[in-house]
């Protein structure tokens, strides 16, 4: 496998120049990295430390105090720069026709293995100081191996900073050995994949409404990173004279405005359940959030005046790039000395709670009024940040692809639309409804939404045909021209991975052998108190049921032809394991998560051994509803693939005059001649 090659460069720069920039460009890391470092410490030095101390918390010595927030910003510095240079490589810059990454990419997904490499080794050494901060000795005493090793076990934060070593090592050795774009995107997902850890633990995590702290923040982190990182790629690219520096900068400040819009949502309403408004003012912790806000408003009209200057300066010159990287510069140091505030925000305590919270407003973030009736079931809402927003974005983006197809006069079919707009209410409602809302403590409402995610909502996603829909109403990037989301699609649909995948035995076993491993396997028994194993469980209800119906009644393209009657042999062969599945879950004796649904203190729940069964019934006759759809679907395909055959045949026989006709009737002819003969 051969290096990449460097492409046409629109520019002049000179060797010397381009040095020059990625001397420049080194500095400003540095200063940014300082910055970020500089803010946490004196944040936490003039209030959060003060905060904590108040708190009867003790005071581990001053490396700790100051070294774990320096730290920390430089980790989430660093986390930021490995997610935007891999976001330049994926989705920013093109590759090269060969399919190997551009210059400009491959010199993105380095600057990801080193970022990634600082990540780890800040991560290492926030473990010793994290149980230095939570134990209250200083970090000389918690350093030796031994006592380091079980300390972890007992600390969550530590534990999870362990995770992300690992995490960041694997994202920056993968970033070594990757030269073709197609890497890039798994690379990306597995940088955002190493955020979850801290995302997932913390204040956010605990206390009163932490499911939708703990939402908020995924969704905060994630979009502050792509914005920060992806502005550092840029501008890097940009310093050292890099081709598409122009199309570069579009994307980016369509992704950065999406970014912009999720960061002030999210950081809305994580403060919102932290600080009560009368507090905001009177409080370290209100104050920060205030501050920070401010940082944000001025963060968007600095990237807002950015972009005006430098898109117009890039479209008329793709050289000039004098804008955007005088704004970038200084969008670059005030982002770093935001972080740091985050940092300090992170570390300060929030307000503590008016009331006594309930055993089940502890478990879960909020309370039950009652034993879920239909009513309850009905009406009683708790949007999910996570797939509730999912569900909205995915119809509104569909229908905006049906409305591009519509304004240039071309037909969708509005069977398709319903489906999809179906499967997203589906969606919906499994998660935000009161099903959503009270499936993590009632077994039997878990496995009616389990259900609806992996066997109702997948089916009507297959039919609504997204793909098919992408790529048309998408437009193609042309002969010569940049692959953009079209392209994207494509190379999701056919590539090694979705092959493998779509082989019917692989999609079957997937989607069949989860339910076994999950429940009977202790995963669940384990895990039943997890907000993150929760939002696990339905990403993999959701994704490995679309799996299995786009392979069996799927319109939308797919890697590999399946034959009708392995189709329908897969249907078939399912359902007995779903019964299976059904029964054994009544048969059981013995209840899973009956010591976390104990700990609820819920007095309507209290047999839960039968509450179980009803969930084992649900999943017994859930398989009856999907096996009719899909049955419908399989037999409206097969009759229209029966008449777009009979069609194309007739086409052809208008072309030749029946040639085809003339032949066989040629051929019966000269076989009765034959037979005549021989009777002679």
């Amino acid at each position: 496998m051969s290096l990449p090659q460097d492409p046409p460069v629109e520019t002049d720069v000179s060797d010397v120049g381009r040095s020059s920039a990625a001397g420049n460009f080194a500095v400003l890391m540095v200063f940014a990295g300082a910055v970020a470092a500089v803010v946490a410490a004196l944040v936490v030095g003039l209030s959060a430390a003060r905060a904590l101390t108040l708190l009867g918390i003790p005071d581990p010595g001053p490396l700790t105090t100051y070294g774990l927030p320096a730290v920390r910003a430089l980790a989430d510095l660093c986390a930021a720069l490995t997610v935007g240079s891999l976001l330049f490589a994926a989705f920013l810059t093109p590759p090269q026709a060969d399919g190997l990454l551009d210059v400009g990419g491959y010199r993105a997904v380095r600057r990801a293995s080193r970022f990634a490499l600082l990540w780890a080794c800040c991560a290492a050494l926030l473990v010793p100081l994290t149980v230095s901060d939570t134990t209250g000795q200083p970090v000389g005493q918690v350093w030796r191996p031994e006592q380091l090793w079980r300390a972890i076990e007992q600390v969550a934060m530590a534990e999870a900073w362990r995770t992300t070593v690992v995490f960041a090592l694997i994202v920056a050795v993968g970033c070594r050995l990757a030269l073709r774009w197609g890497w890039t995107p798994v690379l990306f997902g597995g940088a955002i994949v190493t955020m979850m850890p801290l995302a997932l633990t913390g204040h956010s995590s605990s206390g009163g409404a932490h499911d939708l702290a703990t939402n908020s923040l995924i969704l905060h982190l994630v979009s502050a990173s792509v914005w920060v990182g992806g502005l550092f790629a840029v501008l890097a690219h940009a310093m050292r004279g890099g081709a598409h520096t122009d199309i570069a900068a579009r994307r980016f400040s369509l992704t950065a405005t999406i970014a912009f819009v999720v960061i002030g949502i999210s950081g809305v309403i994580n403060s919102w359940v932290r600080v009560p408004l009368d507090e905001l003012f009177t409080t370290t912790y209100g104050r920060l959030v205030l501050a920070k806000a401010a940082a944000l408003i001025v963060l968007g009209v600095f990237g807002y005046l950015q972009r005006r200057a430098s898109l117009p300066a890039l479209v008329a010159d793709p050289r000039d790039r004098a804008a955007l990287i005088r704004f970038g510069g200084v969008e670059v140091v005030i982002f770093a000395a935001t972080m740091g505030l985050a940092v300090g925000l992170g570390r300060t305590p929030p307000p503590p709670p008016t009331t006594v919270p309930t055993p089940a407003e502890v478990e879960l973030g909020y309370s039950l009024a009652g034993p879920p009736t239909a009513t309850r079931l009905l009406f009683d809402w708790r949007f999910d940040l996570i797939f509730g927003t999912l569900a909205v974005v995915l119809a509104v983006v569909y229908l905006l692809g049906v409305r591009r197809l519509w304004a240039r006069g071309d037909a969708w079919p509005l069977g398709r639309t319903i489906a999809w707009l179906s499967g997203c209410v589906v969606l919906l409602f499994a998660t935000s409804s009161g099903v959503g809302r009270y499936s993590p403590a009632v077994f039997s409402i878990h496995m009616g939404q389990h259900m609806a995610l992996s066997m109702l909502a997948p089916i009507l996603f297959a039919l609504g045909g997204a793909v098919t829909l992408a790529l048309r109403a998408l437009p193609p990037a042309g002969r010569g021209g940049a692959p953009g989301p079209r392209e994207w699609v494509l190379a999701a649909v056919h590539n090694p991975y979705s092959r493998f995948l779509t082989i019917p035995i692989v999609a079957a076993v997937i989607f069949v052998a989860g339910f076994y491993a999950l429940y009977m396997g202790g995963i669940y028994d384990s895990f039943v108190d997890s907000h993150a194993a929760h939002l696990l469980m339905n990403l993999h209800f959701l994704l490995s049921g679309y799996l299995f119906y786009w392979v069996v009644i799927g319109i939308d393209p797919k890697p590999r032809e399946v034959e009708p009657l392995t189709k329908l042999a897969m249907v078939f062969g399912s359902l007995p394991f779903h019964a299976f599945f059904g029964i054994a879950l009544m048969s059981m004796t013995t209840v899973m998560g009956g010591w976390f649904f104990g700990s609820l203190g819920l007095g309507w729940n209290v047999d839960l051994l039968d509450d179980q069964r009803t969930g084992g019934s649900f999943a017994w006759a859930s398989g009856e509803v999907p096996l009719v759809v899909v049955m419908l679907a399989l037999l409206i395909q097969w009759s229209r693939g029966d008449a777009k055959l009979a069609k194309r045949i007739d086409r052809a026989a208008d072309r030749d005059h029946d040639a085809e006709l003339a032949a066989y009737n040629a051929m019966y002819a000269e076989l009765a001649k034959r037979d005549r003969e021989v009777r002679k």
